[in-house]
């Protein structure tokens, strides 16, 4: 009995590590994945890359935070069969380590010198110290929460 547990086990385990047997989610934007927004090609510019899953695991590409707030606050606009319910998830890039966090607990720095591939950006952070430290090095005007973001303050970074 034991011999089997342990076989199951080790089976288990290679095929959790590999990735043998398990579905793997999208690799990200190809090479010719636009941004809804604007129209750039969204993988040239990975370390601001921000991405909106739906539901029904259609995904949208942004080349930064900033268009996907577009995208978001004129949903009917950029994707008219699309409604805000439909969103699974929202993810932005997190401007130290580079990886996707969540979009709708990260921090995001208004306001500062430092410029994504469409110009003033908002600048995604996981962590709100990391932001603060970003904010006050780089001359940012504030940190944001999701909730706070509106046309009328991306209206200001055009």
């Amino acid at each position: 009995m034991k011999k089997v547990s342990l076989f199951l086990l080790s089976f288990v385990f290679l095929a959790a590590t590999s990735g043998w047997g398990l579905e793997k989610g999208p690799a990200g934007p190809g090479p010719k994945t636009k941004c809804p927004v604007c129209g750039m090609f969204v993988a040239k510019y990975t370390d601001f890359l921000a991405k909106v899953t739906f539901k029904d695991s259609s995904s949208d590409y942004f080349d930064g935070s900033k268009d996907m707030f577009r995208y978001l606050l004129n949903l009917k606009k950029y994707s008219p069969r699309k409604e805000q319910a439909d969103i699974g998830n929202l993810q932005v890039t997190d401007y130290y380590s580079l990886t996707l966090i969540d979009g709708l607990k990260a921090f995001y720095v208004f306001g500062s010198d430092v410029y994504g591939p469409m110009g003033k950006e908002l600048i995604p952070f996981e962590k709100e110290a990391e932001a603060r430290a970003f904010m006050k090095d780089h001359q940012g005007k504030r940190v944001l929460r999701f909730q706070e973001v509106s046309n009328t303050l991306l209206g200001s970074l055009d």
